[in-house]
Formats: structure tokens, C-alpha cells, sequence
């Protein structure tokens, strides 16, 4: 049978595909009851090169999913990232309706407005999903939720995602390829925020750091809204290439030195070492000094740390983030990697983890490399998103019987619960 309480996440990233399944427990946390990871290689930043290679890493991934939470996943959510995206702040304003309270349609006629002001949407692109930054009613600042405020004028902004058709429609292609319906997408900033953001964070002013494979994807924070992101395109990938280069090894074998020997930073190492690579493929082995390692690794995260610093100064925000920088991803697992940054940046920085989990097979998924995934899942439940997610698999291994799908009350969902006034947002956007 379907279960509305579980939810599935999906990152199709350029070294990894991750898949997550959980559920929500009565205190509200995250409860791990499945994930899977496969080798990513038909992506080069963010973007699909190579549909049957993503296929079925997409396939394999959600297949060690499926077995280790005896679920078989039907539907997901999508992150979607790349150069390709961007978005953009729309300002809306519109008048209330004859009674002066704020209802339904005065908030569905302040999305299409915002929708409309787009000047740069061309044939080539999208609107992937939209987020309200604020609703002002009258002079009152700072509504969450307007519906019922009594008013005569409502204005505000979204903060609208626009991605590419061609680019969104391959990576769409490669899931329902993968036999998976796309419940949603969701841009990768917005999500790896929700998992390693806390809330004082979001609300003091915060710029959210993910170094994955072949981008690094930025966002900012600021009075609990997202005011600005960007995707660079230098990442971890790119620290291998410089690796594999500087010691001159093959790139499998850079790989796993950077892995095992990485440094983000040079400062403070008091001692070295000798790191043997063994030979491979007929070469004979050689050795070199983990102190050369450490400087290749340092100048290309000290790159990647500028291009970061240039973005947030070049978004007018800088000057606004009192909690700092929280760092992220799979590329952000070197030693050294938050002095680095803070060095760089100017701010205070911190690692970030996977936040508001409480159990199942937490320690697995424990990790900055699963941030992605991870607010996928959370973003699929601060929306309320119940489409066609999982089924149950019998104990035999049979194909599960569909119950006959019901019609849901106009103001509840699946799960019997009242629509939050992000569901309601989320359905009129969609409506647009």
C-alpha cells in the first residue's frame, strides 16, 4: 500500500547518485529507513552527458534502497543544479479583495503577478519552482502566512528558480527511465540548506557552502529567507585533476591519495611524511612527500574559497551574515578544510551535518556528502508533497496490490492532516 509518511530524495550528482528513503516520526524528526549510492559518470557539472550511464546508476542506487528498507520506491524528489539554473527576485503587489481580509485568490493573483514581472524568461527556459521571501500587508512586514490579515494592498517577492528545458528535461528523462516518476525538484542550494541549516542561522544571515564533484553550489540566508545563490563550476573533481597531474598518476590513483593523504591546509602541520604509490597498470611505484599533496589540494580549495568569497560580496549580503559560513558537501571532508575557509571568507565557519535526524540507520547517512539528498527529503515534507512515492513490498517479493486511489478533502492531505500554508502555495504555483 502507499504510505504518505515516507518520502523519497534523489541527488544526481557529477561523482555520485544518492538516494535516501525516511519518514517522519512523532517528534517531527527524521527517521532513515533506506539510502543508497552508486558511481556517478554520465554527469560533467551538474549536467547529463550520458543518459544510459545515469540510468543505471540511478537504477543501482535506488535498487540498495529498496533492499535495505524492504520499500519500493515509485516516485521521488529531484534535486536539479548546474550553470544553467539561476534565479531571480520577483517584486509583486496587488490589491485586496472587496472584503479586506486576504484570502486564497488574492495570494494565487500575487504568484502569477510575481510569475509575470519575469523580464528574462526566454523560450529555452522554465520556472522549476517558486519561494516567497515575504508578504507585506498594509505596512505590516515580515507575514509568513497573509491569508486572514485584514488589509487593503499585499506586496512582496518570490524568489523564482529558472532553469534550461533541454537540461531539465534530460535529467527528468534519465528518472522516468529509471522506471521513477518525478514528484518534484528542487533546486540543490534550497536543499542543502534545509539539512545543515539551523533555524538561528537562517534568520541571523548565513551563506550555505556545498562542495560537491564537479560544482560548488552557494546560498544565502538572510531574516529566514533565501536572498541569493549562485553554482561555480570548480569543485572536488577539479582538486583530483590537480593531483593527478602534479604527482603524475592516474586518476583512480589520485582519487584514492586524496582521500586517504587529502589536506585542505597547509598551516600548522609540524611534521611529514612519505606516501607510497604502488605501481599500477606496469608503471613501477614511487613516492613523494603527503607535504606536496597538501599544497596541490591547498591551492585549489584556496581557488574555490575565492571564487565563494567574490560571489558573496558580489551579492550585496556580505556584511549581513552573523552566523558565518556553513560548509558542506563531499568535498568539504578534508582536514583543514573550515580554517581554510574562514581564513579565506573572513567569517566564521563551521562543518555542517545532516540535521533533525533521530534514528533508523542514522550513522549511515551521517556524513556532509549526503547534505544534498537530505534536504531533499526535507524539503519534501516542509511542502507536504504527498504524490505517489513508495509501495510496500510483500514479504514474498511479489508486486504489491494498488488500493483504489481516494479523493482527498480540499483541505487535508493523504495523510488525513490539514494542508499547511505551503501545501496550499505550492498547489496554487502549480495551478499558475
Amino acid at each position: 500500500m502507499r504510505d504518505s509518511n515516507i518520502v523519497v530524495g534523489l541527488d544526481i550528482g557529477t561523482t555520485k547518485v544518492c538516494v535516501v528513503v525516511a519518514e517522519k516520526d512523532e517528534a517531527g524528526k527524521l527517521n532513515i529507513l533506506g539510502h543508497g549510492r552508486a558511481l556517478s559518470e554520465g554527469l560533467q557539472r551538474a549536467t547529463v552527458v550520458n543518459i544510459n550511464k545515469t540510468v543505471e546508476a540511478i537504477r543501482s542506487a535506488v535498487a540498495d534502497a529498496e533492499r535495505e528498507s524492504s520499500i519500493r520506491i515509485t516516485g521521488v524528489n529531484v534535486g536539479i543544479s548546474g550553470a544553467h539554473v539561476h534565479c531571480i527576485n520577483s517584486n509583486s503587489e496587488i490589491s485586496v479583495n472587496q472584503s479586506g481580509v486576504v484570502n486564497a485568490s488574492d495570494v494565487r493573483r500575487f504568484l502569477e503577478k510575481a510569475k509575470t514581472n519575469i523580464r528574462y524568461l526566454d523560450i529555452d527556459h522554465e520556472i522549476i519552482h517558486v519561494i516567497p521571501q515575504e508578504f507585506i500587508v498594509d505596512d505590516q512586514e515580515g507575514v509568513l502566512d497573509p491569508i486572514g490579515m485584514a488589509g487593503t494592498t499585499m506586496r512582496g517577492s518570490a524568489y523564482i528558480v529558472v532553469g534550461m528545458k533541454t537540461k531539465i528535461r534530460n535529467i527528468r528523462q534519465c528518472v522516468e527511465k529509471a522506471g521513477l516518476i518525478v514528484n518534484d525538484m528542487t533546486f540543490e542550494p534550497v536543499a542543502s540548506g534545509l539539512a545543515v541549516m539551523k533555524e538561528s542561522e537562517r534568520k541571523s544571515g548565513v551563506v550555505i557552502v556545498d562542495i560537491g564533484g564537479g560544482t560548488t553550489e552557494v546560498a544565502i540566508y538572510i531574516e529566514g529567507a533565501i536572498r541569493f545563490s549562485e553554482v561555480i563550476k570548480v569543485a572536488a573533481n577539479d582538486v583530483t585533476h590537480d593531483v593527478a597531474y602534479g604527482i603524475k598518476a592516474l586518476y583512480e590513483v589520485a582519487e584514492e591519495l586524496k582521500i586517504r593523504h587529502g589536506c585542505a591546509y597547509q598551516g600548522g602541520r609540524e611534521e611529514d611524511e612519505e606516501v607510497l604509490i604502488e605501481g599500477t597498470e606496469g608503471r613501477a611505484p614511487k613516492s613523494f612527500m603527503k607535504s606536496s599533496l597538501t599544497l596541490i589540494i591547498e591551492a585549489r580549495m584556496m581557488e574555490i574559497f575565492e571564487l565563494i568569497r567574490d560571489a558573496v560580496k558580489r551579492s550585496g549580503y556580505f556584511d549581513y551574515l552573523n552566523a558565518g559560513a556553513v560548509i558542506t558537501g563531499g568535498g568539504s571532508l578534508f582536514p583543514g578544510t573550515e580554517a581554510l575557509a574562514a581564513q579565506i571568507l573572513g567569517l566564521d565557519v563551521r562543518g555542517g551535518f545532516p540535521e533533525g535526524i533521530s534514528g533508523g540507520i542514522k550513522r549511515s547517512i551521517n556524513n556532509p556528502m549526503y547534505a544534498t539528498v537530505m534536504g531533499l527529503v526535507a524539503h519534501s515534507f516542509e511542502n507536504r508533497h504527498t504524490g505517489h512515492t513508495v509501495e510496500h513490498v510483500a514479504s514474498d517479493g511479489s508486486e504489491p496490490t494498488q488500493p483504489p486511489d481516494g479523493q482527498d478533502d480540499e483541505e487535508t492531505g493523504e495523510d488525513g492532516q490539514k494542508k499547511t500554508f505551503t501545501d496550499r502555495l505550492k498547489e496554487w504555483w502549480e495551478k499558475l
